[in-house]
């Protein structure tokens, strides 16, 4: 499909913003900088694009959805990536400009959903209004995936920082605000594109920076509230969307607990948010199951029979709360098996990761960073790197096949 750019934006609204800021900045000296009252930013008029919605097919269950996805992956440090605050920020981590041949030779390899993480707070303004050069780039790389007939998830990425989001009640009210109005730009933004496209609200909230920021644990308060405050989060970012109408008021949506993490998810401190349509929810964790062979340096490097156990507890709990007890489906957003030059065990290890998700109906989304060569120094870390984007091709073809294969 063909898609016209429709933004439209009011570079009025700058000035605007400007005159209001330095009035709140007069303001605020007596109150905490952690904190944005709603009343010293008053409500922009964010450009919208005319109620034209694309043909849409929402009467899947969301569990059919899912399972339509087939095998994902991810367009790692691109979009996400923070270094910069102009559009070249795309390619500050290392990785090229996307193009719309990248997306043709994931779908000409059997991928059938890209996941796009994006970053926003380096391309807002003091007010959260999003940049219109970054919010067309983003516009542009989705429409490179849904043209070639591919699922599409967005998301807020990297994002979570006291100044922006941050999951504790110190910060929520500023926290709140920066989830709502930049949700409300995206959603505004996307509100007319078809079921094929899918919001995440959040990836990872957390505590960044506290001592069990990486682990989940049901006895620390810090994270029972940190929970609860994510809750409120979602819950303020899909009213948000909702309420933006066209397309928006069935999409299907992706919910995170804290930390993407499954154990997370487990507990009854994590809030599936309320929704104004039914079946349009999907839980959105992450996995590099078992740590010590998937993501630890060094680590172990040979798969196990231990591992497997490892992986049948979290995603057989997965399926009995959600799948099986919720109807809702599990998509885990990002994994991987960082390379250990062991690619004999890393292929068994795709093979009944990725097999066992799909047994249960979940779908697994590559986390793909291009790193994948190891270094003279021989540190193991975060080399996830799969898919040559600028080639077309995959650094490991037998890990593309256990896969495809595994995905039923």
């Amino acid at each position: 499909m063909n898609r016209t750019i429709f933004t439209m934006r009011r570079t009025i609204l700058f000035f605007t913003i400007a005159c209001i800021l330095a009035c709140a900045g007069c303001a605020s000296s007596s109150s905490s900088t952690d904190e944005i009252a709603s009343e010293l930013l008053p409500e922009i008029e964010y450009p919208s694009e005319p109620i034209n919605p694309e043909s849409a097919d929402f009467s899947k269950t969301s569990l059919a959805l899912v399972a339509s996805m087939g095998a994902g992956w991810n367009l790692g440090n691109t979009l996400d990536a923070t270094s910069k605050t102009d559009i070249t920020s795309e390619t500050s981590w290392g990785q090229p400009v996307t193009t719309r041949a990248m997306m043709a030779g994931l779908k000409a390899s059997g991928i059938k959903t890209v996941r796009i993480p994006v970053s926003w707070h380096n391309h807002v303004d003091a007010a959260f209004t999003v940049d219109p050069a970054w919010m067309a780039r983003v516009k542009e790389v989705v429409d490179y995936a849904l043209d070639e007939g591919l699922f599409v998830i967005i998301n807020i990425h990297h994002d979570n920082d006291k100044a922006y989001y941050y999951p504790d009640r110190a910060h929520e009210a500023r926290s709140s605000e920066y989830v709502r109005r930049v949700w409300k730009q995206i959603a505004l933004e996307f509100r007319n594109y078809d079921e094929k496209l899918i919001f995440e609200l959040l990836n990872e909230p957390r505590l960044v920076g506290y001592t069990n920021e990486w682990n989940w644990n049901d006895g620390d308060e810090k994270l029972l509230e940190s929970a609860a405050v994510i809750g409120a989060l979602e819950q303020t970012a899909l009213d948000t969307i909702r309420a933006t109408a066209s397309n928006n008021s069935n999409r299907y949506v992706m919910i995170t607990p804290y930390v993407a993490s499954p154990w997370a998810s487990f507990s009854s401190a994590f809030a599936v948010p309320s929704d104004t349509v039914a079946d349009k929810l999907i839980l959105s964790v992450h996995a590099y199951t078992p740590y010590s062979f998937a993501m630890e340096d060094p680590g172990v490097s040979d798969f196990t029979g231990a591992h497997q156990s490892d992986i049948n507890t979290f995603m057989g709990k997965l399926n009995i709360k959600f799948v099986e007890g919720k109807n809702m489906p599990v998509i885990i957003g990002e994994y991987g098996a960082t390379n250990k030059n062991n690619l004999t065990d890393r292929e068994e290890w795709f093979s009944y990761f990725v097999g066992k998700a799909s047994s249960y109906g979940m779908r697994t989304i590559l986390w793909d960073n291009g790193n994948y060569q190891i270094p003279a120094s021989k540190k193991y870390s975060e080399l996830y790197g799969y898919y040559n984007r600028s080639e077309g091709t995959w650094y490991f073809p037998s890990l593309l096949s256990a896969i495809l294969d595994a995905v039923k």
